[in-house]
């Protein structure tokens, strides 16, 4: 039998099954190039070429002989290997990794044999379909490095089993990677704690502890390893929380140094000495980055029309621009090399200067940017990324060619694991590239020339693309694919620039020069409002900035409503380096000091000496005003590695807060004996999160209590309790007996009382601190404290709206702890205020239906604000 195929240069021979491997239909349906698929790292061919189908039938089939190497945990999506070593990805539908394996029955596990046309996976094609932007079934040969792929043309209806393409093996054959198993070798097993699993930040620090000691180190998740010097090769392991992990350790070190990573990991369970087997390497299976989809062509988004793009808030804020397109820079290399010794050497002094820019721009950063560039620095000396790319330049390749495609390949298998925080740090490996690429063609960066007030339209941002920036001339950015959680994202927040992302390709079609209305708060864009539109926000956003600025001249004096009632406006703090900036904002105190700071990311709790030379150094930096600090807030999203927290299947209903505290009830006591030194006795204040029960009040007073006997301390110190829980404002008035005063965490209690997930960026919309159960659950906390004169205060995200401030006074609040950008507002707000205006509108809030409806209202009570 001959089947005719195109080749993959377009033209067209007859190929002979001795030719290579038929891949058949492995479902029946339309048939459509690769290139159509709408989601870029299938159209981009990033995971390889091959080609797609839009399905008629519900069951994929075996499109040849083989053995199954993955059947992805959402049963989605699966991995077919032929007896020659050529392996065919079959992916269902775009963003189905979300439905949890709901609507799909795999009849397949992996290491099964098959034979052309076994069912391997049902589906439900009505149920998904109304779940999914795309039912359509990409087909891919994952290893072309390998196997050349011809493919027969598209856009005609194919039947299962139908011939549409041949692989065949292309140049000589690599041999598969070979373990060591001469000598022994220290062996630990330890289960992840961290509830993202293995993402870029604990990576990071694996590689580091990994490379501070002499032994070779691997890890294994099942079938699959990496070596623990590898950021990139850590998080492609695609652990998760819970899982079970090896670590062997080889060398003179090695149970030092196995330890050291069981210990930033979650704690070993068991520690051996065994000579480590080889174990071969099982393909993964991809997923995408959710990205609403657009049904627009480029030609509907032209000069002039109108559109309206919805997406999701990564930094609040209102902003009348102009737009500007940005996009990423396609550096041109030659894929073949000119000489090896010569490519290595070149690829070597790039990444040698990269490493050098890279540090020399963290000793001149502080905060979120040096992290953001530690986090690259690891990438650019990340062996695994080297080697991949040494061993591409010994097949011929250039060195641009190797680097770019070394990291191309560990951005779609980042991008394929099916999660979030992964998904979005593979735009820091795509910095990377660019930095190299740029150093090896001699390209020097230039920044994008912006007009006054441009509005930054762009796929995605790279951290150095955004440094980049005049932001003197940047108004606001709205990017198609990066997360809430990005590092764009959060950049953005630092600076205050509004910026919404997640918006889909429609973002990608908006051409320069036209006239943008951004309201980063409602998440919306509007591309060529009508003229009055924009020139009441232009004259909106006149006003805000001259309003801000003669806000924040009168913002260190203290704040007062119209009729006199003191309303403490104070700020939040994450460290030492906040306070200037919060006390040049107006601050009147700290009302949250989070001190996370000093327990996250580090292999061992910090000191009771360590700890109190930080809190001194903030109480002195305030001289003398408030300062609030909140014991260890750790659990859920913010991991602890030394602190063994147990597996949880709910981890944000887990041992999290002062529950994680009296868990490892020594980590409490080391934090209470640092916060007992402080001086002057007095300024500082206790503050204990996740307060559900009169017990867990109780428990952490007697460790106060015991520590200040300890210390000779005879004069109280203030305690409070963070209402974050429903519970604890249920029972405001039983808690407020026996503590000093009460702060109102708005983004937990939302999360708790509407039962979203704080995290989940689907939902985000949804979950409004704004709501009229959550208010009301306010004044349930503020009645409860009045009956025992009390105070109360709102340290969350609720407190740093202007708007909000009316409301929350209305029901009794009396310290608004903000943001230090938020504080001059809050201030010039609080003084136009009177108490009984304040309560009407808390009470007409109360009697609406939802946050929309509150927000509303109060922006048409001040339209101004």
């Amino acid at each position: 039998m001959v089947d005719h195929v195109k080749d993959a240069s377009g033209g067209g021979k007859p190929l002979d099954a001795k030719d290579g491997l038929y891949l058949r239909a492995p479902i029946g349906g339309w048939l459509v190039s690769i290139a159509d698929v709408p989601d870029p790292v299938f159209s981009g061919r990033i995971l390889g070429d091959g080609f797609a189908i839009d399905p008629t039938d519900a069951t994929l089939r075996a499109p040849f002989a083989g053995v199954v190497t993955s059947v992805h945990r959402a049963h989605h999506a699966v991995t077919l290997r032929a007896e020659d070593g050529a392996e065919v990805l079959m992916h269902i539908g775009l963003d189905t990794v979300a439905l949890k394996g709901e609507g799909f029955t795999p009849h397949v596990a992996e290491g099964d044999r098959v034979k052309t046309g076994d069912p391997l996976i049902s589906f439900d094609m009505d149920v998904i379909s109304q779940l999914v932007r795309s039912l359509v079934v990409p087909v891919v040969l994952t290893n072309g490095e390998r196997f050349a792929l011809a493919v027969s043309p598209v856009g005609r209806e194919v039947a299962a089993g139908e011939a549409l393409a041949t692989i065949a093996a292309q140049g000589e054959t690599l041999s598969a990677p070979v373990g060591t198993s001469a000598g022994e070798a220290t062996v630990v097993k330890v289960r992840i704690a961290d509830p993202n699993g293995i993402h870029a930040r604990p990576a990071g620090l694996i590689a580091e502890a990994a490379k501070s000691g002499t032994a070779e180190v691997i890890i294994r998740l099942g079938d699959r390893k990496a070596s623990a010097a590898s950021p990139v090769g850590l998080m492609l392991l695609g652990a998760q929380h819970n899982d079970e992990l090896t670590i062997e350790a080889k060398g003179a070190d090695g149970a030092e140094v196995a330890n050291r990573i069981a210990a930033l990991l979650g704690g070993p369970e068991a520690t051996a000495t065994v000579a480590p087997e080889a174990a071969p390497q099982v393909a993964a299976t991809p997923e995408v980055t959710a990205v609403p989809a657009s049904t627009d062509t480029p030609e509907l988004w032209g000069p002039g029309v109108a559109k309206t793009i919805e997406g999701t808030t990564a930094s609040p804020g209102l902003a009348a621009g102009t737009s500007v397109r940005i996009t990423s820079e396609d550096f041109e290399v030659s894929e073949t090399g000119a000489d090896v010794e010569m490519e290595i050497k070149e690829l070597r002094a790039a990444l040698k200067t990269a490493a050098a820019d890279i540090s020399a721009k963290i000793a001149a950063s502080k905060g979120q940017q040096a992290e953001i560039l530690t986090a690259h620095l690891s990438f650019v000396e990340d062996p695994d990324l080297r080697d991949a790319a040494w061993t591409l330049i010994r097949d011929g390749k250039s060195a641009g060619y190797a680097w770019k495609t070394a990291i191309d390949r560990q951005v779609a298998a980042l991008r394929k694991l099916g999660n979030p925080v992964l998904a979005e740090r593979a735009s820091d490996l795509e910095d990377v590239r660019r930095r190299v690429l740029a150093i090896l063609l001699g390209v020097s960066g230039s920044a994008t020339v912006l007009p006054d007030d441009a509005i930054i339209f762009a796929a995605d941002l790279l951290p150095s693309q955004f440094a980049d920036l005049d932001l003197s001339k940047v108004a606001g950015i709205v990017l198609a694919y990066a997360g809430p959680t990005a590092h764009v994202s959060i950049l953005a927040a630092s600076k205050g620039i509004p910026a919404v992302v997640a918006a889909g390709v429609g973002v990608l079609c908006v051409p320069d020069g036209q006239p943008v209305i951004l309201d980063a708060d409602q998440a919306t864009v509007r591309i060529n409002p009508p003229a009055t539109d924009l020139a009441d926000i232009r004259a909106a956003v006149v006003r805000r900035r001259e309003r801000l600025a003669a806000n924040r001249a009168a913002t260190q004096d203290d704040c007062y409503t119209a009729d006199g009632k003191r309303i403490e406006v104070v700020a939040n703090l994450g460290g030492p380096a906040d306070v200037a900036v919060a006390l040049e904002s107006g601050a009147e105190g700290c009302g949250l000091m989070r001190s996370e700071f000093l327990f996250l990311n580090r292999t061992t709790a910090p000191s009771e000496d360590e700890q109190y030379a930080q809190y001194q150094a903030i109480a002195d930096g305030l001289k003398g005003r408030p300062l609030i600090i909140r014991t260890l807030d750790a659990g859920a999203d913010k991991d602890v590695p030394y602190a063994h927290l147990p597996k949880e299947e709910n981890p944000a209903l887990g041992m999290r807060g002062v529950r994680m505290s009296l868990w490892q009830p020594e980590l409490l006591r080391t934090q209470i004996r640092a916060l007992l030194r402080v001086k002057p006795y007095g300024q500082t204040k206790i503050l204990l999160p996740m307060i559900a029960t009169l017990a867990d009040l109780r428990d952490v007073r007697k460790v106060i209590d015991e520590e200040m006997k300890a210390l000779g301390r005879t004069a109280p110190i203030e305690v409070g309790i963070m209402v974050e829980v429903p519970s604890a404002a249920l029972i405001s008035k039983t808690l407020a007996a026996e503590a000093d005063f009460l702060s109102v965490g708005t983004n937990d209690l939302a999360q708790y009382t509407l039962a979203i997930d704080r995290v989940n960026p689907r939902l985000a919309k949804q979950l409004d601190p704004f709501h009229p159960a959550v208010l009301r659950l306010i004044q349930l906390a503020a009645e409860g404290a009045k009956a025992h004169g009390r105070w109360v205060g709102v340290c969350g995200s609720l407190a740093s709206f202007p708007l909000a401030a009316p409301v929350l006074i209305g029901l009794g609040v009396t310290e608004l702890s903000a943001t230090s950008g938020s504080i001059a507002e809050i201030k010039a707000m609080v003084r136009t205020l009177d108490m009984s205006k304040c309560k009407a509108v808390a009470e007409a809030a109360l009697a609406l239906e939802s946050g929309e409806a509150v927000r509303r209202m109060l922006a048409q009570s001040w339209p101004e604000v």
